[in-house]
């Protein structure tokens, strides 16, 4: 009997499982392309910038470290430049680098879900962020009031946390993180082109403006890349806190004997020079913390070199204080007088009924003790955002003159509560718990500055939570906080106990 080859049939392009798939893909295609066509035709600023930050963060979710790179850039280099020439677009444009934060932590918590052994290790002030971050979104979701106050509050809060989380969960190599850490420094040396620049040719245009436009500053324009309007006011205190948290690092590795006196002299000079550029009196407060921080185990090991360190940051001090009154027609008595009167006692700040010190106090009083549930746990995130907002919270519009939202304590006390706000100073003092560790563990000298400089910056980041509300509203200076800290994370993970 002749034998009869078998010849197998290759699975056909049309059976039954593949055209379903092709159907769908295509079926898929078609939708998206008329909602990106729509998306396109709408002119929408906002849906457009979501909808590229979308599809260029689909396409960077196997890719953290372009992510990464991305949101540094974009969010310390042209975020804060773009409103200076198109602030129509800008104030918009910005979501899509919150998109590319967002999916950064989406990746970060589907590897921590879905990968075993991705938890050891983690930090405690990295957990205190995370059950922060889950008890912000249970809170609001069960105090209900409205899409718009919880996607606008919540956008705000977390639009840059996955960089902390990234740095701690995903992979990410050490050539990374050197190359990070030298881009920061690069930040940094931006600042003081982009602030003369601000100096010399926006500062005269404001001044033209001033007399019709009640409250304008004109030198408030001085932010460098954070943040400037030219007909509204600027991050020149942003601009200048992160300049001295470099100046942190800076005089921490010299400290360690891992940069040299030739170098620390010749990037100090350019790292501090903005600060005598615009008017940030918050300086005057800042750089002697950072330099107590810096410095205070020195007080007793070495009390000679303490006090020249801590001269050397009263000459900063000094000098910046003298260049800040020097800008004012007002005598000096009287310049303090009105420090204190806006910031201490009674008087509102700016257009607001309250200021930094009776913003809290206000809080106080409005608890009712019959109600504790808002006192303990808030009123959901985006409840104390302003009517100039684009979703204004109820709790605001109940309080619309008083400026309840004016700094980040408020804010978290409004929207949190006391659980919330407990929550968000455990994480900053686990960090420095952490840091603190570390630098008694760690024998590596450059680890061990940077982890000094660390602790400086915790120290001036719980201070603004007093001071202003940035730290919960501004890009570019939410990327420099949950940055120190993820960094902080990562080099847990590395030299911490295993």
């Amino acid at each position: 009997m002749a034998s009869t080859l078998y010849i197998p049939r290759s699975p056909s392009v049309s059976g039954s499982l593949g055209l379903p798939l092709i159907l769908g893909i295509a079926g898929v295609t078609i939708l998206l392309a008329i909602f990106f066509g729509l998306i396109a035709v709408s002119a929408n600023i906002i849906l457009v910038a979501l909808s590229v930050g979308l599809i260029v963060g689909a396409l960077l979710v196997v890719r953290p470290g372009w992510n990464i790179w991305l949101i540094l850039s974009m969010g310390l280099l042209v975020a804060g430049v773009l409103p200076i020439w198109v602030d129509f677009i800008a104030t918009k444009a910005v979501w899509g680098i919150s998109i590319l934060g967002f999916v950064l932590l989406a990746s970060a918590l589907f590897k921590l879900i879905g990968v075993p052994g991705v938890a050891r290790n983690t930090p405690a002030f990295i957990w205190a962020a995370l059950i922060f971050l889950f008890f912000v979104v249970v809170g609001s979701l069960a105090q209900w009031h409205g899409a718009g106050e919880f996607l606008s509050g919540f956008k705000r809060y977390f639009q840059m946390w996955g960089l902390m989380f990234a740095l701690c969960w995903l992979s990410i190599d050490e050539r990374d993180i050197r190359r990070w850490r030298g881009f920061l420094l690069v930040a940094a040396l931006v600042q003081l082109p982009f602030a003369v620049y601000e100096l010399i040719k926006l500062v005269p245009l404001r001044e033209g403006y001033a007399s019709s436009m009640p409250g304008l500053v004109p030198i408030d324009v001085v932010a460098g890349t954070f943040g400037s309007y030219l007909y509204a006011g600027g991050a020149s205190a942003e601009m200048a806190t992160f300049l001295i948290i470099v100046l942190g690092f800076l005089l921490a590795r010299k400290k360690e004997k891992q940069l040299s006196a030739a170098r620390l002299f010749l990037l100090a000079p350019l790292v501090i020079a903005p600060l005598f550029l615009g008017e940030t009196k918050v300086v005057v407060i800042l750089l002697p913390l950072m330099f107590l921080v810096l410095y205070r185990r020195e007080m007793i090991a070495r009390p000679h070199y303490a006090l020249a360190a801590l001269a050397m940051g009263a000459v900063f001090t000094i000098a910046a204080g003298y260049a800040y009154s020097s800008l004012s027609k007002k005598s000096l008595d009287q310049q303090v007088a009105d420090i204190l009167d806006y910031n201490v006692y009674d008087r509102g700040y700016g257009n607001s009924l309250l200021n930094r010190t009776t913003v809290l106090t206000f809080w106080a009083e409005k608890q009712d003790m019959q109600d504790p549930i808002s006192m303990v746990f808030g009123n959901g995130v985006g409840s104390a955002q302003s009517g100039a907002t684009l979703a204004p919270g109820h709790i605001g519009m109940r309080y619309e003159r008083y400026g309840i939202g004016l700094t980040a304590a408020s804010t978290l006390l409004w929207e949190t509560g006391l659980f919330g706000f407990g929550l968000f100073l455990l994480t900053s003092l686990l960090a420095w718990r952490t840091a603190g560790r570390l630098i008694r563990s760690v024998t590596d000298p450059l680890v061990r500055a940077d982890l000094i400089a660390i602790q400086a910056a915790i120290a001036i980041f719980t201070f603004y939570l007093f001071y202003e509300l940035s730290v919960l509203q501004i890009l570019g200076f939410q990327i420099v906080f949950v940055s120190l800290l993820g960094y902080l994370a990562w080099l847990y993970r590395k030299y911490g106990p295993a």
